[in-house]
């Protein structure tokens, strides 16, 4: 199984949210963060604030902010709400012709299961565990430049 870039771009707009959770942040911001694509995040977005995970204000002063503690935000219901379907194969779709030996194979039902599976370990976790060692609950500080740097300045304009 893959998930769409939509939704790991999904996923990157929340955490990068859940660590400026001080501010407000722009598209165009996050965007250059990730070296991604503006326009594709701009409809990332727009999602995220009608499934409410973000609030967006438009205007001077305006940008995103998470609309929920990370604490709460589910990961397995973030993904649901931005996969468009979980066809891991035909069967699964309903609008194409039924498959000629369905009656006999299980291989839907193996499949369903482990669809399931998938999603009972997600969700267990929230965007706040993605971003903490499981053993400390402390914020995981990479040792990649742009990470440190990043989170160096969020922390000075949050006590600055």
């Amino acid at each position: 199984m893959q998930l769409t870039l939509y939704t790991d771009y999904s996923l990157r707009v929340l955490i990068y949210l859940s660590l400026n959770r001080h501010r407000t942040s722009t598209i165009s911001e996050i965007a250059d963060f990730y070296q991604i694509s503006r326009n594709h995040l701009v409809k990332v977005v727009h999602n995220l604030s009608q499934k409410n995970y973000i609030i967006s204000t438009r205007g001077k002063g305006g940008g995103l902010v998470l609309a929920d503690d990370p604490k709460t935000v589910n990961v397995g219901k973030v993904i649901r709400d931005t996969e468009p379907n979980f066809h891991i194969v035909d069967c699964f779709n309903e609008t194409t012709a039924p498959c000629s030996v369905e009656p006999l194979c299980k291989l839907k039902g193996i499949l369903g299961a482990a669809t399931d599976q998938f999603f009972q370990v997600l969700d267990q976790y929230y965007v706040s565990d993605m971003l903490a060692d499981p053993e400390t609950g402390e914020a995981i500080i990479s040792f990649d430049p742009k990470i440190s740097n990043f989170l160096a300045q969020s922390e000075e304009e949050a006590n600055g």
